[in-house]
Formats: C-alpha cells, structure tokens, sequence
C-alpha cells in the first residue's frame, strides 16, 4: 500500500496553482440559505461555516472585490424556497445594494442561470473565489462548471460545510470526511483549495 499521496491533475498537465488576488477576483458565495442552519438540511458545520464566509465577504467587500450571491429556488413547501424565510439568505452574508443575487435550480451554478452573463456584467477577470454550501454538491460542480467555463476557481474550506451521509456499503461518512474529500476532488483538477480566507493576497 502506497504511503504517499500522487501528484494531483493539476500537477500533472502544469495547471498553476498561484492564488488570486481578492481585489482582482469575484467572490461567488454559494447557497447561504436559512434551510442548512436548521430542520431536515440542517449542516453540522453550518453555523462555523457561515462565520468563515462573513469574514471573508467583510474582507472582500473591503478590498473592493465583485461579489456575487447564488441561492437555490426549489420551489415553493421545499426547503429551498426562496419566497419563504427557510430559502432566504442568512443574516450574516446578506447582499448589500448592488451585489447581483442569481437563482439556480441545480448544483451548478453556471447550469441554466445567468451567472455567466452577470460576471461578464461585471467585467470580471478569470479569477473566482467560491464559498458556501454544500461542499460536496454545489460547490464542487460550480467550481467544476467554472473550470469548465475557462475561468480560475479558487474555494475557501472553512467557508463551506456539508453533512453526514451513507456511502457506498451503509456505512456513515461524516460531514468533515465528506467536506475534505469533496475538497479533494475540486483540489485535483477544478481548482485551488485554501485553508481559510486570511491566506489570500489583497
């Protein structure tokens, strides 16, 4: 059994690995929805999470970052119903004037949404810092979606949360497994992983 971990995708075909700039790049936080701090979606992590994020939007929105806000609409009597106070966004991140909230209806954020042209609206550059919930579904496949897309995702870990769930054979994976392999996987190829927020260049 192999002791050490093999280079990453992104080693392999020379991707870069430099991390952006928050003054260049757009902040796209991710789903920071009422539902996950309580009922059936509720995150273990939530609330640390959504923390981590409320630092990391004060610091972006000091250093004069776009910032855009992403909710999931799953309609109304759904935990993602974004006409009702569950679907809303919470207080800790609210959007300020002027900050553009897009609606998804699937993990990845790009997928049917405008959020591709709201970008170009703002004359964002190819750097994107994601943040938010749930790690291992649309966080992972908006930074997928953006890769895809030719633009440079960046994601903060400790500004995005998930929850247990069974895998493959029954057996629990707890929400930080299922965090840091989701994680992992945006890391090999997607995008670059940063620990926390402080860690980016102004």
């Amino acid at each position: 059994m192999s002791t050490t971990a093999s280079p990453t995708l992104r080693q392999v075909i020379g991707l870069p690995t430099d991390l952006p700039r928050l003054s260049d790049a757009t902040l796209v936080l991710i789903d920071y929805q009422n539902t996950y701090r309580t009922g059936v979606m509720a995150l273990p992590a939530a609330d640390r999470a959504l923390a981590a994020g409320a630092r990391l939007l004060e610091r972006a929105r000091a250093a004069g970052t776009r910032v855009i806000h992403v909710v999931n609409d799953g309609g109304p009597d759904t935990p993602y119903d974004v006409r009702a106070e569950v679907g809303a966004i919470s207080p800790q991140v609210v959007p300020r004037d002027g900050e553009p909230v897009v609606v998804k209806t699937f993990p990845n954020a790009f997928h049917q949404t405008d959020l591709q042209q709201v970008l170009t609206g703002l004359e964002a550059g190819p750097d994107l810092i994601l943040a938010g919930f749930m790690t291992h579904m649309c966080v992972t496949f908006t930074a997928q979606g953006a890769f895809n897309l030719g633009y440079r995702p960046t994601v903060v870990a400790d500004a995005c949360a998930t929850r247990p769930l069974s895998g493959p054979d029954g057996a629990l994976l707890s929400a930080d497994t299922l965090h840091d392999a989701a994680l992992t996987t945006i890391g090999d190829l997607f995008g670059v992983v940063v620990p926390t927020a402080e860690v980016l260049p102004v």
